[in-house]
């Protein structure tokens, strides 16, 4: 008796090659806290504004008041920066009387709250920064703004005016 033939195995589905870029179809926003679970490479989530009109000449006791609002309600001083735009705060010209090295070496201690000028400041990053608008020309005022964007984690408190970033 001769054999039924038998089917063959059945052909499958064509090899597919990668296509580069992203993935097709829709993408969903990530979930609120998602970035803290996202790891190192991740980009940084903007801290939180809070804008306190002030006059230039107005704006350091703005900025003094602010931190000790911070200051009585929970925040330890270690966690605050004072940058200002133009002429130095008082107590950061007290702190470097005593020389430049002790003075930095504060900013790396983080215990006590440090002031700087927002152009000179070393780049260190505080759960709050306080900036003092108290003068300065408008493309050193924006400087000083992006400069303490970037080292608020948190929150970050503006004391004065500010312009509005040039376009470009």
């Amino acid at each position: 008796m001769a054999a039924t033939p038998r089917p063959g195995p059945r052909p499958g589905p064509s090899a597919r090659r990668a296509v580069p870029g992203p993935p097709a179809g829709p993408t969903r926003p990530p979930k609120p806290g998602a970035q803290a679970r996202r790891g190192p490479d991740a980009h940084p989530t903007l801290p939180e504004l809070q804008l306190l009109p002030a006059a230039p000449e107005a704006a350091l006791d703005r900025a003094d008041e602010a931190v000790d609002l911070l200051l009585d309600t929970g925040r330890t001083p270690g966690q605050i920066l004072v940058l200002t735009t133009a002429e130095a705060h008082p107590w950061q010209a007290h702190e470097l009387s005593f020389g430049a090295e002790p003075y930095w070496a504060q900013l790396e201690a983080a215990d006590d709250v440090f002031y700087a000028t927002a152009a000179d400041c070393r780049p260190a990053r505080r759960e709050v920064v306080v900036l003092a608008v108290n003068g300065g020309e408008t493309s050193a005022v924006q400087d000083a703004l992006a400069v303490a964007l970037a080292r608020a984690t948190s929150l970050l408190i503006v004391c004065g005016e500010t312009p509005l970033p040039a376009q470009r």
